[in-house]
């Protein structure tokens, strides 16, 4: 990627308005210190003692973080979250980095979906996560609340210029992206030509039609061959399965290669971006989402495939040095970053 071509897409993000459609849940850290656990005087049982919490959008809402850490104009949040405490802190959440909530569904009859992650404390300072405790709706969505959601979602569309997609609920039509939604999704795309759309899931990737998607290997490889548990994939095995793929959906699409970075497959070629190299300790949460944010940003901002996939390396690159925590990537950050890779001539 030339500097020039960079300094375009970093500039022309505050422009931009990106929609994030999925699964938003509600990241809730709960620091334990264990000097000060104490007997429960009713059963008897140790009661850990929380000395202090960290909260932050999750799932869909991680991507939301990314992209407002971009220097993206405007990120509008579509999803269902419950009317409860959890949904207060999420939006709260939402709202103190720059997302906009007004597209997302409030209703009693769902729960907001939360990662509860215990997290306890050593004496040095370090954390260690114990049993995490996870709140979701394994009942499948409302019609209403589904139909209301599709309502929000034809809103926040007509006014994007890129929406992402994040199916993070395992449990089918449980979660945001429900078929409906999905197949609405479809119909959109189709009407917005201009508007690009990428996908992410976890578990569903090969069921989008008519939108870039953006699968890991093993997920690209499970949406060919369902019952497929071989191992790490081979470069044969990912090609034949994004070839499918793209037959499928009937667009382009991105493939995470890890270590090895990202490959593209446009209907006709494979191109590989490879992975920025890194020394020293890293972490891996979050580089994925980090990844998908800066796809889209760039993408709608004009890049083509590799260099999108570029961009997406370098977000990425900077994530999984965030040891501990699920980072962002900043415009100064990304610009620093290839400066470092430009003068290594390591890209």
């Amino acid at each position: 990627m030339k500097r020039e071509l960079l300094e375009r897409i970093l500039t022309r993000l505050p422009r931009k308005t990106i929609a994030v459609v999925g699964d938003f849940f509600l990241d809730k850290y709960l620091i334990i210190d264990p000097s000060l656990d104490e007997p429960s005087i009713e059963t008897g049982l140790t009661a850990h003692q929380v000395v202090s919490k960290r909260l932050s959008p999750g799932a869909a809402g991680t991507i939301a973080a990314n992209l407002s850490a971009l220097g993206v104009g405007t990120v509008l949040a579509v999803g269902i979250i419950g009317r409860d405490g959890e949904g207060y802190e999420l939006k709260r959440g939402l709202n103190g980095i720059n997302v906009s909530t007004e597209y997302l569904v409030e209703t009693p009859k769902r729960m907001t979906p939360t990662y509860t992650k215990p997290m306890r404390l050593s004496e040095d300072g370090s954390e260690t996560e114990m049993n995490r405790q996870d709140i979701k709706n394994r009942a499948p969505t409302p019609p209403e609340v589904e139909g209301e959601l599709i309502e929000r979602l034809r809103g926040a569309v007509a006014s994007a210029d890129a929406v992402v997609v994040m199916d993070q609920v395992s449990e089918p039509n449980c979660g945001v992206v429900t078929d409906k939604a999905r197949a609405e999704i479809a119909a959109l795309a189709r009407a917005y030509p201009e508007t690009i759309f990428i996908g992410d899931s976890r578990e569903r990737i090969g069921q989008y039609r008519g939108i870039y998607i953006k699968p890991n290997r093993h997920e690209a490889v499970r949406a060919v061959y369902p019952d497929w548990s071989g191992g790490e994939p081979s470069a044969a095995a990912v090609k034949e399965c994004a070839e499918t793929l793209a037959q499928r959906t009937g667009k382009p699409l991105f493939v995470t290669m890890g270590e090895e970075g990202v490959l593209t497959y446009d209907g006709m070629r494979f191109r590989v971006s490879p992975a920025m190299r890194l020394t020293g300790e890293i972490d891996i949460v979050g580089a994925g989402d980090s990844a998908s944010s800066a796809i889209a940003s760039a993408l709608c901002c004009g890049a083509l495939m590799h260099e999108a996939a570029e961009l997406g390396n370098i977000a990425a690159s900077i994530v999984v040095q965030q040891i501990g925590t699920t980072g962002t990537a900043s415009p100064a950050q990304i610009r620093e970053r290839w400066a470092e890779f430009e003068a290594a001539d390591l890209r």
